[in-house]
């Protein structure tokens, strides 16, 4: 399993500042053969200063979750680092 890509990615407006929602299609690559899935995902930042990042994955796959939620989560950590991300 590999995520190939990220795009499509679309703020959604909330009014609460520490927190940032974004939709979006992840491209994987599973058992060889590349597939699109529609994801949702958050970004908060807490008073500690870490950041949680939540997937919620909307098409449904047949692949083990907690891996993929995993690699998702560090793609879009990613993204966020390198200011990839809509603002």
């Amino acid at each position: 399993m590999k995520i190939l890509e990220v795009k499509n990615i679309v703020r959604k407006d909330v009014p609460i500042y520490y927190r940032r929602l974004y939709t979006g299609v992840a491209v994987v690559e599973l058992i060889n053969k590349p597939q699109d899935l529609r994801i949702d995902f958050s970004i908060e930042h807490k008073p500690t200063g870490h950041k949680e990042i939540l997937i919620t994955l909307i098409d449904e796959v047949d692949y083990p979750l907690v891996p993929l939620n995993s690699a998702l989560k560090k793609a879009v950590d990613e993204l966020d680092s390198a200011g990839a991300l809509p603002g």
